[in-house]
């Protein structure tokens, strides 16, 4: 009864009607790895943003906090990791970070937090620290794609130097044209870090 008024007084979101029949295993059949190409470095996309159900656990995990959005995310991000290879080197979790007026506003980091429970299931080292935004962008979602690179130039710095022996998995939530974590990569490789994967939750 008392779920039933709360409905009514707090309807849920058509985003969160999409995700909540679903189990872990219904989101992970949705897991397709793909790859593509910005200038010199390689993106790898995990899910496909077209998917209504994809677009849903986004949606609700940048914008509302979900957990159970961040927790399809994370059990996809882990899924692969779990089958990639990367024998010889120590893999360290970067998340794409937020602006400062764009992360107070928020509340969060929504990659962060995909990346905390990830981190926390494959006992993964997380760096939340290492990279920095050194100038606010205006949002990438208002701009035609030829304009992207040019705004995220320059956006990202290190805190610290990156070690030259980890790998460094630096994780975005979307992408489109790649030009976000373009930027991160090179903030990375400025900062000494010899091995870097760009990796996109959703394409």
């Amino acid at each position: 009864m008392l779920e039933k008024l709360l409905a009514l007084v707090f309807p849920p979101r058509s985003d969160e009607l999409t995700l909540r029949p679903l189990s872990t295993d219904d989101f992970l059949e949705r897991l397709a790895p793909s790859e593509f190409f910005v200038s010199e470095y390689s993106i790898t996309t995990l899910l496909p943003f077209q998917d209504p159900v994809v677009r849903a656990a986004i949606h609700e995990a940048k914008y509302r906090g979900l957990s159970k959005a961040q927790d399809f995310l994370a059990a996809a991000l882990s899924e692969y990791l779990r089958d990639a290879d990367y024998p010889t080197k120590r893999v360290v979790l970067v998340p794409v970070p937020l602006g400062t007026k764009r992360r107070r506003s928020r509340g969060f980091n929504q990659v962060e937090e995909v990346l905390k429970k990830t981190a926390k299931e494959l006992e993964l080292p997380l760096e939340t620290k290492l990279l920095q935004r050194v100038r606010e962008t205006v949002s990438q979602v208002t701009l035609p794609r030829d304009a992207r690179r040019e705004n995220m130039r320059g956006a990202f710095g290190a805190t610290k130097e990156a070690d030259p022996t980890y790998l460094y998995i630096v994780v975005d939530d979307v992408t489109t044209t790649g030009a976000t974590l373009e930027a991160a990569v090179e903030g990375l490789t400025k900062a000494g870090a010899v091995h870097v994967e760009a990796l996109a939750l959703t394409h």
